[in-house]
C-alpha cells in the first residue's frame, strides 16, 4: 500500500507527505530525520492517512492535498475522524479506515 499522510507539528502547522508506512514515517519525523520542515517543529502527530494501491495515485493525491488550504485540510482531518468513529461504532473496531473517498482541490502546502 501507498499512503498520503498529514502530521500536525508542535507549532500547529500541518505537513503533508507520501509514505509506504505513515506510522514509521511519523517516527522518523520525530527523530529529526523525516523532513527539513518538520525537524524544527517536533514532536509531530499523525492526524490523517489515506491509502492507495498504486504509487502514482498516491503521489497525485499528495499533490492535491498539498495544494489545499489549511481550512480544507482541517476539514479533511475532521471528516476522516468522524468517519472513523462512525465505522468503529458500527463494527466495534478501533482501527482507522484505510481509504477516503472523494477529491478536493485548493491551495497551500504548509497549511499555515
Amino acid at each position: 500500500m501507498h499512503f498520503v499522510y498529514i502530521v500536525r507539528c508542535a507549532d500547529g502547522t500541518l505537513y503533508t507527505g507520501y509514505a509506504r508506512d505513515p506510522g514509521k514515517r511519523a517516527e522518523l519525523h520525530n527523530a529529526g530525520r523525516g523532513a527539513r520542515y518538520t525537524a524544527g517543529r517536533r514532536p509531530v502527530s499523525l492526524v490523517y492517512a489515506e491509502a492507495f494501491e498504486s504509487v502514482g495515485d498516491a503521489l497525485k493525491r499528495e499533490h492535491q492535498v498539498k495544494r489545499l488550504s489549511r481550512a480544507l485540510k482541517e476539514g479533511l482531518i475532521a471528516t476522516r475522524g468522524a468517519l472513523r468513529h462512525a465505522q468503529d461504532a458500527a463494527s466495534g473496531s478501533k482501527r482507522a479506515p484505510r481509504q477516503a473517498q472523494g477529491v478536493v482541490s485548493g491551495s497551500n502546502h504548509a497549511g499555515r
